[in-house]
């Protein structure tokens, strides 16, 4: 997976942050594959630590207890899962003509209340257009003896959350059953059918099975029931080979039927399947002969007829005075205008008209991409296509099948370039997809020039613009040793889109707690007081982003001397590689989109106060520049850090090398300025009355920065 661009100070990727994104509606499924990701990359520690005390030395290790023999230690217990599925069943009947059953019996030991909570409420999705979900059975059995089976009333049927505003869509649905009276130690078991006829891409069926490795499925039971008379090209994980595979014949036809009973201590000793460059499923089952066919038979689906009455409508809404229209303002249209509803890419729902689009204002990602791909056919000749992009690294070497492909681009040829645009971010840039895409390799739908390999191509890697950004701190603290903080931030790149994406989604009374959540991360703990940011629709200009935050006891000026670091985010730098095993070839260091990053602070003392500033640094490489300076004028400091990421990966023999690169920046980064009040400057602390509460506690509380 390609790396983000290394980030700094608000570090959206984060805990904190990310537990706050997940829980804006429609925000996470956007945002999830390259947050979860970045999780792992980057930030080396808690910024929320840097200035909490700003002189408080840091604590010591706890000293073993002398004059006693250490205890043997015993290895800690196997921790016990909140629910054990007992056994996982699957059958899957798959017909000649496409239809298929599948049946699931499941039976579920409760452990814990957590495991109340997960299982209180079965969901179960399907698409109503051309499935059918039956229920026979949900029971449950107490350690008592008793029994209780859940009534068809506890059944519901919903259209998915997502397309709750979206009538169109409501064929999207989920089917539940909430359990009532189930507690720790009692056994829950269900059946659930699932039956799908006349599939928009019947005759033709695929399937991907992995089984569980985690533990939590003790037994797991898999049936393949397949037409013999169907050409079906299958896959299957050497480590997790069919228990049997039997053929019988009906009178009507021949089948085929594979069968796995595997526990846990055998799936965990097994390996994901390595067939190819890719960890792939355990099972993969495909009717489609080659990508050539399979991108040729989902362009069929794909309606791109557009009336000459549409056209002109289409213009008026765009607001466009004359023709032919810049693709750019195209792009805005579709994108800010037409509402994302947000479903994963499902070749099952059917792609919408552009007339059904346009009376709608809505549409699913892959509906509006195929909407910017009709306005610029009827716009102007530019050569375009649409794209199917796969989060597996070499999708190529897989069996052709529709369910590797997670979402759809438009590719356009503009002045002997190539662009990729995603219109459903709403708010991203033009020409700008999200940063876990680039890189990875896309289907182009329709015939290939060739052979199957001319049918993909790679996505290009390159921002439309330069990786910028810009933060600068504007702070001062009082005499009683208050700090107030105006931080201030100019981006371009990945961090960009996350934010717009963040403010976009969020609404604006909340503002100010997704601001708090931005501080935190900044390592300022206090209270933020006032938030502004740019329209997250003003692609066209960097994002910019201003709060305002208040630190009370940020200092305490009784301790001399005393000590704080530069207020300023910290630069998330990627860890340096692991010592390969011997024989191993060296990783190379990726350092993700080339980026310039530039923070600034300046810092007004109260007056009588005297500053020691450390030494700037300068450190130059050819994939990465950065340096340092700190400086005093009058009763103010400044610092300001900047790194340029050149390029986007060091060879892993050059590790050594990088050491030192990360070194430099982590000594500069630990250095503090050392500030001295005058005598006599000091507040002087008011007397406490003999029986008043002990001032320790107010004095060493952490402040809230």
């Amino acid at each position: 997976m390609q790396q983000l661009a290394p980030i700094i100070g608000f570090t959206l990727y984060r805990s904190a942050l990310y537990t706050f994104i997940v829980n804006i509606p429609g925000l996470r499924d956007k945002l999830a594959p390259f947050l979860q990701y970045a999780l792992v990359v980057f930030l080396v520690f808690p910024l929320c630590s840097k200035f909490a005390h700003a002189q408080d030395p840091a604590q010591k290790p706890a000293e073993k207890a002398t004059g006693k023999k250490e205890e043997k230690t015993t290895p800690p217990e196997k921790v016990e899962n909140p629910a054990q599925i007992e056994l996982l069943e699957t059958k899957i009947r798959i017909e000649t003509n496409g239809d298929s059953r599948r049946e699931v019996h499941t039976r579920v030991h409760i452990n814990s209340e957590l495991g109340v909570r997960q299982f209180a409420r079965l969901n179960f999705d399907y698409n109503r257009s051309f499935q059918s979900i039956e229920i026979p059975s949900v029971h449950i059995t107490h350690p008592s003896g008793g029994t209780a089976d859940i009534l068809p009333s506890a059944i519901s049927d919903n259209p998915n959350a997502a397309v709750l505003n979206a009538p169109a869509y409501q064929d999207v649905r989920v089917k539940s059953v909430r359990i009532l009276g189930l507690e720790p130690g009692d056994n829950l078991e269900y059946r659930v059918i699932t039956t799908t006829t006349h599939h928009p891409l019947a005759p033709d069926f695929w399937l991907d099975h992995s089984f569980d490795r985690t533990g939590v499925v003790s037994q797991e039971i898999f049936e393949l029931d397949l037409p013999s008379s169907r050409k079906v090209q299958l896959r299957i994980n050497p480590a997790t080979t069919a228990t049997s595979s039997d053929k019988s014949a009906s009178d009507d036809a021949k089948r085929v039927i594979y069968k796995w009973d595997l526990n846990s201590s055998n799936l965990r000793e097994s390996k994901p399947n390595q067939s190819g460059p890719d960890e792939g499923p355990d099972i993969a089952i495909t009717t489609f002969s080659s990508w050539s066919q399979l991108g040729a038979r989902l362009l069929q689906r794909v309606n791109t007829f557009f009336g000459t009455t549409l056209w002109v409508e289409a213009m008026e809404r765009i607001g466009a005075p004359r023709e032919p229209v810049p693709t750019r303002q195209l792009y805005d249209f579709v994108s800010k205008k037409i509402v994302t509803v947000d479903l994963p890419l499902d070749f099952g729902l059917p792609f919408w008209g552009a007339e059904e689009i346009f009376s709608s204002n809505y549409g699913r990602p892959d509906d509006k991409v195929k909407l910017l791909l009709i306005l610029n056919e009827q716009n102007s000749p530019k050569l375009a296509s649409l794209c199917l992009y796969s989060s597996f690294k070499s999708p190529e070497t897989q069996l052709p099948r529709p369910s590797l492909f997670s979402g759809m681009l438009l590719v356009l040829q503009e002045s002997a370039k190539t662009v990729y645009l995603d219109p459903s971010l709403e708010v991203a840039p033009f020409g700008m997809i999200r940063p876990d895409v680039r890189g990875k390799k896309a289907l182009i739908l329709g015939s290939c020039p060739t052979d199957d390999a001319s049918c993909w191509t790679t996505i290009s890697g390159d921002l439309p613009f330069p990786s910028i950004q810009r933060v600068n701190v504007d702070a001062a603290l009082n005499a009683d040793g208050n700090l107030t903080a105006k931080v201030h931030y100019s981006m371009r790149g990945d961090n960009e889109l996350v934010l717009r994406l963040a403010f976009h989604k969020t609404p604006k009374e909340k503002w100010k707690e997704l601001a708090q959540l931005l501080s935190i991360t900044d390592g300022f703990r206090g209270q933020v007081t006032s938030i502004d940011t740019s329209d997250p629709y003003a692609t066209r200009e960097p994002f910019t982003l201003d709060y305002e935050i208040t630190m009370p006891k940020f200092v305490d000026w009784s301790k001399k001397p005393v000590r704080i670091p530069a207020l300023l985010p910290q630069l998330g730098l990627p860890d340096p590689p692991a010592r390969p095993v011997a024989g191993a070839a060296t990783s190379p260091i990726e350092l993700g989109t080339p980026l310039e990053v530039e923070i600034r602070m300046t810092l007004h003392l109260p007056a009588g106060t005297a500053v020691q500033a450390p030494t700037g640094t300068s450190v130059q490489r050819d994939y990465a520049t950065f340096a340092s300076q700190y400086s005093t004028r009058g009763s103010s400091v400044m610092a300001s850090r900047h790194i340029n990421f050149l390029l986007r990966e060091i060879p892993g023999n050059r590790a050594v090398d990088y050491n030192s690169f990360l070194r430099a920046v982590q000594s500069d980064e630990a250095q503090d300025f050392t500030l001295v009040r005058e005598e006599g400057t000091t507040p002087e602390k008011k007397p406490v009355a003999p029986q008043s509460p002990t001032p320790t506690q107010a004095a060493t509380a952490q402040p809230k920065l």
